[in-house]
């Protein structure tokens, strides 16, 4: 346990900054999901707008660091490659 005050105070922001980032890390996967979900349903249009939603928070996400910025790229790319396959 935390002797010091600035040992206690760190370990309560670590607790705000864990359930923050979590809930980042949530928006991230409901994000795809929603890509994912109209791809399977083959609706292009659909899926092409949620892409552009998805993206912005893909983006937002690698920006604040919760993610590595490759990890997004590659993520953007794998649903960018899924919708331009669809027929």
């Amino acid at each position: 346990m935390a002797n010091t005050a600035q040992a206690r105070k760190r370990a309560r922001q670590a607790i705000n900054r864990r359930n923050h980032n979590f809930s980042l890390r949530t928006e991230f996967r409901t994000a795809i999901k929603k890509v994912l979900k109209a791809i399977q349903a083959g609706n292009k249009e659909t899926a092409k707008s949620e892409f552009v939603s998805a993206q912005s928070t893909i983006d937002k996400i690698a920006r604040k660091g919760i993610f590595h910025k490759n990890k997004a790229a590659r993520h953007k790319s794998k649903l960018s490659a899924k919708i331009k396959a669809m027929a």
